[in-house]
């Protein structure tokens, strides 16, 4: 098998026993357009439901919120709106939901490799540490550091 043969085998393995799978995507070293991490679910799809995407954190963390927001979706058939706000995920702060569509900086490659262009994008969205968002003035961070598949 080759590498990716070997990932997408293992994927399918972790997809097939817990119902989904985290993918995290980091920017190479050589990154000139300063893409930030992101990471997204694979395999909610498969359910009809959309995968869900964080930008901009640690992976490790990433994979810690997808992992229980996909619980939620996955398990108990919660489902996320547009511009819904959640108040459990990140201790003393909101995430926004934002439904989208992928763009070149936030590709869910691997789910898109799994199921075509029937895969549905929400973006968990976080706060800086005043509690606003990248769409509201005085954002803390720049535009790059958590790129946004639209406004809420």
């Amino acid at each position: 098998m080759t590498g990716i043969e070997d990932f997408l085998h293992h994927q399918s393995e972790i997809i097939d026993r817990v119902g989904w799978a985290v993918t995290a995507v980091h920017p190479h070293a050589d990154d000139t357009d300063h893409h930030a991490p992101f990471a997204y679910t694979v395999g909610l799809t498969a359910h009809n439901h959309p995968e869900l995407l964080v930008a901009g954190l640690d992976p490790a963390i990433s994979q810690h919120l997808l992992n229980d927001l996909a619980a939620r979706v996955y398990d108990r058939a919660e489902r996320f709106t547009h511009g819904q706000r959640i108040g459990d995920l990140i201790a003393g702060y909101d995430a926004v939901v934002i439904d989208g569509t992928p763009t070149a900086q936030l590709h869910p490659g691997a789910a898109i490799a799994r199921y075509g262009q029937q895969v549905r994008v929400q973006q968990v969205v976080w706060p800086d540490p005043e509690g606003r968002f990248p769409w509201d003035a005085g954002y803390a961070y720049p535009p790059s550091a958590q790129p946004t598949l639209r406004r809420p």
